[in-house]
């Protein structure tokens, strides 16, 4: 039947109705799932969220970061072209004379097909270079448990566009066939791919012109629809998912968790246990994933063959969410089933470092760590749940504030000769060096908390110490999940500060850093938080800091996860080392956004590592090792650790030695100065 005559207009349009009813049908019901997860604000700063939605959607501007990337840039604007071609598909259907050459003139009706033309063309190349590497090279991140399963849906969905694509250029071929066989048709022909392709129809009458034109007419139509319905079911659900998940995307910093309210006697359980306990933009994230696997290639746990892969965690939760929410949307039925057990395990869950690499290479924005903390809370609030030796830092921290379990009356003995002020003693000071608990008990640390003190020193900042009254911030407590015990020294130490009247802090542990910056907002803490590396660099600045004793060493510099990712300073600590004169700084192959993690974060620091091919803190070491340094620079006095065990497990320490950069900066300044 001829498109846009009776009755075929007619049935296109019972067609064209019914799929999109059955698609609004699928959507709703995929709302409905959301609304089963509990509140969250983020419909704040709205114009900022449609900038990111042009930035990152329609820029894609984290996917084109990976030269695959520009193969999916290609096919998503492919894919709104094709659609806007399929528009006028749809007008022709209901009636035969409309065209976009009647509203648009012909000059522009040309630049769109020429554009069409192209960008299918494009899209075609793509499809089968993607094709090729997922079914030839077979990447490691395009790797699933089901791959069967995985590769099918993948298949399907290439298949169907480049279908869509083949029809689409049939059309456009018969058409310009049809419009030279016909008075008062028109077909640009600056469109030459589809000129040249209707070279096949060449020769045949205009009855059998009209024929393929039915054809691929309602074949292009009919694989569209089917299209359409096909997305909520597939692994393409993240066409759906991904714009509102960019809009609704996280403006908090990024190393800042929830405050949970335990004073709220109506809670009856913390953390999460079951998929409704997350919060409605938590569940977003599951629809938005593209299953690119970008998380899963920057995982330390993953790469290290641990049970932890980001991209199945979060695949395996939207399955779990689309089976048993339609059971929580029946009327009297219950919800059972427990996340971490039975959809998650346990060991998946305690192996992430909460580096931060999943959330920075996602390009939809999902929220990985939170949900892991969120599911550790319940483990440890609830079931009191977590790996053994975690209990007995747990205990330290509640008897001693530290991890060590060392008498908190010695945690100003460090700074004996120094001459630091403390603030019990001296409080008109204008900053406070916040040491931490490995500044003021690890024997390394405490090198790096004296060569910081020196620096202060040399450079005439006025700051002091609280000593003895020093607590743990509880940042790694927080994110073992024990969020009661965090907000308890939380509170604590944020009176006694407040108590001084300090507002402004510098510490040398990033982890310490982030946490005061970011959390302790939370908990009346608004005060201006430096990192050593920062505060250090604006002294080199301002000139009160100045390196000219060369250091003639190879070395490479490890980005801290908290320091880079979670807050941005990339540029300062690099900035110090270069200044000082003859050291050679070469950068590891992942450093920056995608540094590697020494495997100190999320609690790791104070657990057994048994599982996978090899230790996180090894394998970083490696990657250091590869460029033959004689110094690795650190910013973290976790980081310092773990490079040091990787090191003696290399059999390295006698002739790679780990320096934090406040302690080369002070070698680098003249003899006695």
């Amino acid at each position: 039947m001829q498109p846009g005559y009776f009755p075929a207009n007619l049935l296109f349009g019972i067609i064209f109705l019914a799929a999109i009813a059955f698609f609004l049908f699928t959507a709703h019901r995929l709302y409905r799932l959301l609304r089963l997860g509990q509140p969250e604000d983020r419909f704040d700063q709205i114009g900022r969220r449609l900038q990111g939605v042009v930035t990152f959607v329609l820029g894609q501007q984290r996917v084109v970061r990976e030269p695959a990337g520009w193969g999916h840039f290609l096919i998503f604007w492919g894919f709104i072209i094709i659609t806007i071609g399929s528009l006028e598909t749809f007008g022709a259907g209901l009636y035969h004379g409309f065209a976009y050459w009647k509203f648009l003139g012909r000059p522009l009706t040309a630049a769109l097909y020429l554009l069409q033309d192209l960008l299918c063309a494009a899209v075609v190349a793509a499809l089968l270079v993607s094709l090729y590497r997922r079914f030839v090279i077979k990447p490691e991140r395009l790797r699933f448990d089901d791959q069967h399963a995985a590769n099918l849906d993948a298949g399907i969905i290439i298949g169907l566009i480049l279908l869509l694509i083949v029809l689409l250029f049939g059309d456009r071929a018969v058409a310009y066939r049809l419009s030279l066989e016909q008075s008062g048709g028109y077909f640009p022909g600056a469109a030459f791919i589809s000129v040249a392709l209707s070279g096949w129809f060449a020769g045949l009458p205009p009855a059998a012109l009209e024929g393929w034109h039915s054809f691929f007419w309602w074949a292009h139509t009919l694989v569209i629809l089917g299209f359409l319905a096909y997305i909520p079911f597939s692994k393409h659900l993240h066409i759906l998912g991904a714009i509102p998940n960019v809009f609704y995307r996280r403006f908090r910093p990024v190393g800042e968790l929830s405050k949970l309210d335990l004073e709220d006697e109506s809670v009856e359980t913390y953390g999460v246990a079951r998929i409704n306990e997350f919060t409605w933009k938590q569940l977003l994230d599951l629809y938005a994933c593209t299953e690119c696997g970008r998380c899963s290639e920057n995982c330390p746990a993953h790469l290290t063959g641990k049970p932890l892969s980001p991209k199945e965690t979060i695949h395996h939760l939207k399955k779990h969410l689309l089976s048993q929410g339609q059971l929580l949307l029946a009327p009297g039925e219950a919800n059972e089933r427990l996340l971490v057990g039975e959809v998650c395990s346990t060991d998946e869950i305690w192996s992430c470092t909460t580096c931060g690499n999943c959330m920075e290479h996602c390009p939809v924005f999902i929220e990985h760590i939170p949900k892991f903390v969120d599911l550790r809370r319940h483990l440890v609030l609830m079931d009191s749940d977590f790996p053994p030796e975690v209990q007995t830092v747990l205990r330290n921290w509640e008897t001693n504030s530290n991890p060590w379990g060392l008498a908190f009356a010695t945690r100003g003995d460090w700074a004996q000769g120094l001459e630091v002020p403390i603030l019990a003693e001296n409080a008109a000071v204008e900053y406070l060096f916040y040491v931490g608990c490995a500044g003021s008990f690890d024997a390394r640390g405490k090198k790096v908390a004296a060569a910081m003190v020196r620096l202060l020193q040399h450079a005439g900042v006025s700051f002091g110490i609280l000593g003895a009254e020093e607590k743990c911030c509880g940042e790694t407590a927080r994110r073992i999940g024990n969020e009661y015990l965090f907000q308890t020294m939380a509170v604590e130490l944020a009176e006694t500060i407040n108590g001084y009247g300090i507002k402004k802090i510098i510490t040398t542990c990033p982890h310490g850093y982030n946490c005061l910056k970011n959390e302790y907002p939370q908990f009346g803490g608004n005060w201006e938080v430096y990192h050593h590396t920062e505060f250090l660099h604006r002294l080199l600045q301002e000139g009160r800091l100045s390196p000219r004793r060369p250091l003639d060493k190879k070395l490479t510099f490890h980005d801290s996860c908290y320091l880079g990712r979670y807050n941005g300073l990339y540029e300062e600590p690099r900035e110090l080392l270069q200044a000082i004169p003859e050291l050679r700084l070469m950068e590891m192959e992942r450093h920056r956004r995608k540094s590697f993690c020494c495997g100190a974060g999320g609690g790791r620091m104070w657990m057994e590592e048994t599982l996978g091919t090899a230790k996180i803190n090894e394998a970083r070491t490696d990657q250091a090792l590869a460029l033959s340094p004689e110094l690795i620079a650190v910013s973290c006095p976790f980081c310092a650790i773990m490079f040091e065990d990787g090191l003696k497990a290399r059999e390295k320490e006698a002739t790679v030695q780990v320096c934090d950069i406040a302690e080369l900066l002070l070698q680098a300044l003249e003899p006695g100065e």
